[in-house]
């Protein structure tokens, strides 16, 4: 049995990783740990404010901490579900102590120092980690996910653009001259449990953001190595993302050879569903780890749908996913 901490226990992602981790037959939940300063400090995660869809599952308290050596002992898993700044200062300390970790912020996304300071504004002082992070893109990386110890889970957003555009591109089916162009729309938790006007259910209106400069655009061109344009929607719902994305293909492609690719690299992903004859909707995903992927083809036009729960195949089951294929048990253990 394997022991696992989760840090930043009490978001969204956290009580996520709770759950499946709950279901999981190899894994014992150790711990659950919030920041010094959290509300949430000394509750049980599944408390009536909190998350009480774990009532009777998982009704461990939450640590307020910053401390962690008296409980780092006997740990061999730590998740991450903490700010990117906070994730970047502690990952070392449990690396160092032999931990496998599972990050679920942008601190070790990107192998670039400049990357931090011009996308998330701090300097990254940890460049030998950076070097040996894995990026966790399950589908795409798991030869390399299986000898890691510290896993950069992807973001949702990227989750959602780079799967449906990754096989296209492996096949050289897609004219690279014209960048795609990504629409992408997520509910208001992508912006996690912190209230605020900006994702206030009575405020939020469907709304672009971040355009041209979302930190996201990067991580999705440098793991593509293919430009695009990246736009973030807030969308006024719960969960899920939905992106349209709009490229061109090279002359004489057709729609079999797009399905052809997509297949081929997907037919034997569990966590990945290539529609045939139509696309899917958010309704396809909340609450489920997958990432559904339709497209249509139009002359040289391509619109491809993708769409994942932001929550789950965005972070928390792609997180589990990852930590699946790290042990050598089934991938899709606890997740369906």
């Amino acid at each position: 049995m394997l022991k696992a901490l989760i840090v930043g226990a009490s978001g969204y992602a956290g009580a996520q990783l709770a759950h499946y981790l709950h279901k999981h037959p190899h894994i014992e939940i150790a711990g659950l740990t919030v920041s010094e300063k959290s509300q949430d400090a000394g509750k049980l995660i599944s408390d009536f404010d909190l998350h009480p869809q774990l009532k009777g599952l998982v009704d461990l308290p939450l640590l307020a901490t910053s401390d962690y050596s008296s409980i780092i002992n006997d740990i061999d898993i730590v998740f991450l579900a903490t700010e990117h700044s906070v994730s970047h200062d502690i990952a070392p300390y449990f690396l160092e102590q032999g931990c496998v970790v599972f990050d679920l912020s942008g601190a070790f996304r990107v192998n670039s120092a400049s990357f931090y300071t011009d996308y998330y504004g701090f300097s990254h002082q940890h460049q030998e980690w950076l070097d040996k992070a894995v990026y966790g893109l399950a589908e795409w990386n798991d030869t390399q996910i299986k000898q890691a110890q510290l896993v950069a889970v992807p973001g949702c957003y990227p989750t959602a653009s780079q799967l449906p555009l990754k096989p296209l591109l492996a096949e050289g089916l897609l004219d690279t001259s014209q960048w795609p162009v990504i629409n992408a729309v997520s509910g208001v938790s992508g912006a996690g449990r912190k209230a605020s006007l900006k994702n206030h259910f009575c405020e939020v209106s469907l709304h672009a953001y971040g355009l041209f400069t979302h930190r996201h655009q990067p991580e999705i061109a440098t793991h593509l190595g293919q430009e695009v344009i990246f736009t973030p929607h807030l969308g006024s719902f719960k969960q899920g993302i939905h992106a349209t994305i709009t490229c061109r293909v090279k002359d004489d492609v057709t729609a079999n050879d797009i399905l052809a690719a997509l297949n081929k690299y997907y037919a034997h992903k569990p966590l990945v569903r290539v529609y045939q004859h139509d696309w899917p909707a958010l309704k396809s995903v909340v609450g489920l780890p997958f990432c559904d992927i339709g497209f249509v083809l139009k002359g040289n036009h391509l619109i491809l749908i993708s769409v994942e729960d932001n929550l789950l195949k965005g972070a928390a089951a792609q997180a589990v996913q990852c930590m699946n294929i790290r042990f050598g048990f089934d991938e899709t253990l606890s997740l369906l």
